[in-house]
């Protein structure tokens, strides 16, 4: 039986990257644009793809992980992994986006409010991977 404190963490952070990702299904490229130029950031190497196809990719990439954080088949610890690696991508994102952070180059500006949030995916992500083992 999985624990209950990692089931809350995968059904909270799993549905929510879940309807992420279908609601990424039918973006039009303008906005795939805008969400590939905030990536390449991060990721210089996404800018290589049409924004359309980031767009698909995203979308998928969103509902494949939401989909493993959700079915209990998936070890957490794997879930956890797959978690940690979105959540540290978003978090470079906000990180390196020029006016999201103070000069500080940690705490958030009021626009790198919404970027800065998403650190706590990493939490999460590394609560998984790092949840003790259950004793047969």
């Amino acid at each position: 039986m999985p624990r209950l404190s990692n089931a809350i963490l995968r059904t909270v952070t799993g549905a929510f990257i879940l309807n992420s990702g279908l609601n990424k299904t039918k973006l039009d490229e303008g906005t795939a644009g805008h969400m590939q130029g905030m990536a390449k950031v991060a990721l210089p190497q996404v800018e290589q793809v049409s924004a359309k196809t980031f767009g698909k990719s995203l979308s998928a990439a969103e509902i494949a992980l939401g989909t493993a954080l959700l079915c209990p088949l998936v070890p957490s610890r794997l879930a956890g992994l797959g978690l940690t690696a979105f959540g540290a991508g978003l978090t470079t994102m906000y990180l390196k986006t020029p006016g999201m952070t103070e000069k500080d180059g940690i705490r958030p500006t009021q626009d790198g409010t919404a970027l800065a949030k998403d650190s706590w995916l990493v939490a999460a992500g590394l609560a998984l991977v790092f949840a003790p083992l259950k004793r047969r």
